[in-house]
């Protein structure tokens, strides 16, 4: 606490009266409190706070500390402790009052004469006002924020389960921004390779005077219906149409390809065949974004992890089901960016409804323009792998013949140490051997972790030095 530089020169006034009427109001409530805390005065120099605490007068020979709220007794005894030793530090406490709601007051309290002790209180309503309004405008943002996080999830759910090529492109540049799978398909069948990102490139020379003038009546009209324009490399003409989409300060072409008669468009039928073997194949399939979060699903998928509808899924992050921690699945898409595809993992599913599955995933960044996505194929081998006891270690697989002649004391430790360093061996691989991610996975800190690559003489001589 800072104080005057020369009280001398304005403090003379020894009249007591005087002296009340001044600390009455610099402060909006002033206590004088007995030397054990009990209220011998109250003086408010508060116009508004006086009717919220009208009846405090009545409160006078009780103890301060109990006209407070229970979170408030300890804080009150720290005042006025420090009070004994000098000016002390604010405090927010809750006052009780007699006839209404209680007030927030940030109280400092000095030692006054006579063994007295003097409480002086700042009215803190407005302020709780301000804050609670804050609380409410951000919890509105964040309902807001996670029904736009919704809306979105539900349009690239859309926009890339469309059958026809949909893309957006920018109405300044004609740059193509985003497509869905269908129009990467498209465009990698009939306009070239997909490095060409201008929208004018997808259609002949003939065709761009009708381009143009499709685009510009979208751009009056907000919407432009379908067009026969002939695709660039191609024979035959497809339907184009195109809307007008604002997005922050940004104006974007969303673009419609549709053509019953252009075969290039429509899937081979052994592509087809195979779109719906993925429908039915017994083994989970999901293509996720960028970030992890579910895109689409098959039926497989949905019963191992225990959801009703697709919808259920999508989303969510993949590690939310996949893996033994989240972190599991960063270290799988880290992978994927650096190392390209991944074959046979051996990690767990955990379902919705709290059952695990031993899986084996195999997953790959799939190909096409805008954000990255990847395909990850979901193989539940738990019969398998609880059956498959030839890879089990000899000191715990040939328990029957040990038994008897060992004593279980040493049985259980070569046992354990051996299901230790088979988890670590399993760490390591899934975090292809990068030891600070190896150790958030099994719950330990780095340094334990070399202790233990030392003892069980993984990784060689560098497991020793990085201990060291």
């Amino acid at each position: 606490m800072s104080g005057f530089q020369t009280p001398a020169g304005a403090f003379l006034n020894p009249d007591p009266q005087t002296n009340a009427q001044l600390l009455a109001a610099a402060s909006d409530i002033v206590f004088v409190l007995g030397d054990t805390g009990m209220i011998e005065d109250v003086a408010f120099g508060s116009s508004e706070l006086a009717p919220a605490l009208a009846g405090m007068r009545g409160w006078v020979g009780r103890d301060w500390a109990e006209t407070l709220n229970d979170d408030s007794h300890a804080k009150a005894r720290e005042l006025l402790a420090d009070a004994t030793r000098g000016p002390s530090r604010a405090r927010h406490v809750n006052q009780l009052a007699p006839n209404g709601p209680q007030v927030p007051l940030l109280c400092t309290a000095a030692a006054g004469g006579n063994g007295h002790i003097l409480v002086f209180g700042r009215d803190l309503r407005a302020v709780s006002a301000l804050q609670q309004q804050l609380m409410e405008a951000l919890q509105a943002v964040e309902r807001d924020y996670g029904r736009l996080r919704q809306m979105e999830t539900r349009y690239r759910v859309l926009f890339q389960m469309s059958a026809e090529p949909v893309l957006l492109a920018e109405a300044s540049t004609l740059r193509i921004t985003e497509t869905n799978l269908a129009a990467d398909r498209a465009l990698a069948l009939l306009a070239g390779p997909t490095s060409s990102r201008n929208l004018t490139d997808l259609f002949a020379p003939t065709a761009e005077p009708r381009l143009q003038s499709l685009l510009s009546q979208a751009r009056a009209a907000g919407r432009a219906e379908d067009v026969p324009l002939r695709l660039a490399g191609g024979v035959r003409e497809v339907l184009v149409s195109a809307s007008l989409l604002r997005y922050e300060d940004k104006t974007f072409f969303m673009v419609r390809l549709a053509g019953g008669e252009a075969p290039d468009i429509r899937l081979p039928e052994g592509q087809s065949k195979l779109a719906a073997f993925l429908q039915v194949s017994p083994d989970g399939l999901v293509v996720t974004g960028g970030d992890g979060r579910v895109l689409a699903t098959n039926p497989a998928f949905l019963t191992l992890a225990e959801l009703g509808s697709p919808a259920q899924a999508q989303g969510e992050l993949l590690g939310r089901f996949l893996g033994r921690q989240e972190v599991e699945l960063e270290v799988l898409i880290a992978n994927l960016r650096m190392r390209g595809p991944v074959r046979l993992l051996q990690t767990m599913l955990r379902g919705a409804l709290g059952s695990e599955s031993q899986v084996e995933v195999s997953a790959a960044e799939l190909p096409g323009a805008g954000q990255a996505s990847y395909g990850f194929a979901i193989r539940d081998v738990g019969p398998r792998i609880g059956g498959n006891t030839a890879t089990i270690p000899a000191p715990v697989a040939n328990l029957n013949e040990l038994v008897g002649r060992v004593p279980l004391r040493e049985l259980v430790r070569d046992a354990t140490d051996v299901i230790e360093k088979l988890a670590i061996e399993a760490a390591l691989e899934l975090s292809s051997d990068n030891r600070a991610l190896a150790a958030e996975m099994l719950g330990l800190s780095r340094q334990s972790l070399y202790v233990k690559l030392r003892r069980f003489n993984i990784g060689g001589p560098d497991a020793a030095e990085d201990a060291g």
